[in-house]
């Protein structure tokens, strides 16, 4: 598949970028929080474009506008569940250099920190190792009035630890059969509990990886697991394909959100946390149901290559 390039040349998805090192640049005009790659005759490494729905990223000026304003509901949001003694936890979830964190930066940066954090678990420890596996999430788990936003989350064992063969075939038996239930008893409790999946293309992961290996103030992002993932693309897609038809449940339904272009993945993200609560003086002209080409259940939005339909 081949997509055009600054208007000249024509792109292969399949190509191998880091062979081509000496004809790159990295440009940091384009995004406000990571460069993108452009070639040295000017144009654009637009491996987004794969498989995605439109042909142009969000435009800076509407995604600025539209930001704004759905970070002014955010903390509407917010006050509504302090005042009210709500629960809300929201799982960021996705393949390596997907946007979660990106996401995740942009829901929290005008909240109250008081009332909204931020999880980001390192390795289990040994004792971790040694408990049940849900347990070490459950000490994060929002009290009343609280905010709680996983980058990443017990789905690690769907997802890495199944791949990279960091849990036995038993632990993962386990875990499909108890995550229902745990959910379950979560929102049974009175829990908001919103699963989102931040779906990227192969050929765009490829370049997002790149961007951080060649830039030194990213290299911290790109780890060796990451690297090892390159080569396991197949295998995490079938992971995901089962954890979404082991998991995805009337009570707690997945997500997706298409992340090619990052502003457009934020603005949905954000768009569909908000359409699930009618906290006071929502604004109903922006909160709009968000763009279905890019955020929607599982069955209904998924890359090339990937099984569509019912799960």
């Amino acid at each position: 598949m081949t997509t055009a390039i600054g208007g000249n040349d024509l792109f292969d998805f399949d190509i191998d970028l880091s062979k081509h090192l000496e004809d790159l640049v990295l440009d940091e005009a384009d995004d406000e929080d990571e460069p993108v790659l452009r070639w040295k005759g000017g144009g654009i490494v637009d491996t987004w474009r794969e498989s995605y729905p439109y042909a142009d990223r969000m435009p800076r000026p509407d995604y600025d506008v539209m930001k704004r304003q759905l970070q002014i509901e955010l903390l509407k949001l917010q006050n509504w569940i302090k005042d009210t003694g709500q629960r809300l936890v929201i799982l960021f979830e996705g393949r390596d250099a997907a946007g979660k964190g990106g996401t995740i930066k942009r829901f929290t940066e005008h909240l109250n920190p008081r009332g909204a954090n931020v999880v980001a678990l390192e390795k289990p420890t040994d004792r971790e190792s040694g408990e049940w596996y849900f347990q070490r999430y459950i000490r994060h788990l929002p009290s009343a009035g609280e905010i709680v936003l996983f980058d990443r989350s017990w789905y690690n064992r769907a997802g890495v630890e199944r791949v990279m063969g960091f849990c036995t075939d038993e632990q993962l038996e386990v875990f499909v059969r108890q995550t229902p239930v745990f959910e379950e008893l979560l929102t049974g409790d009175g829990i908001h509990l919103i699963k989102l999946w931040f779906s990227v293309s192969r050929s765009e992961q490829r370049t997002r990886f790149l961007i951080r290996q060649i830039d030194p103030v990213r290299q911290w992002k790109l780890s060796s697991t990451d690297l090892a993932s390159l080569g396991r693309w197949d295998a995490y897609t079938v992971a995901k394909e089962a954890m979404f038809k082991q998991t995805d449940t009337p009570f707690a339904p997945w997500t997706v959100v298409k992340s090619n272009d990052k502003k457009r993945a934020r603005v949905g993200a954000m768009l569909h946390v908000l359409r699930q609560f009618d906290y006071p003086h929502r604004d109903f002209e922006v909160v709009s149901a968000p763009d279905p080409l890019v955020v929607g259940p599982a069955a209904q939005v998924y890359e090339h290559g990937e099984t569509p339909g019912p799960l």
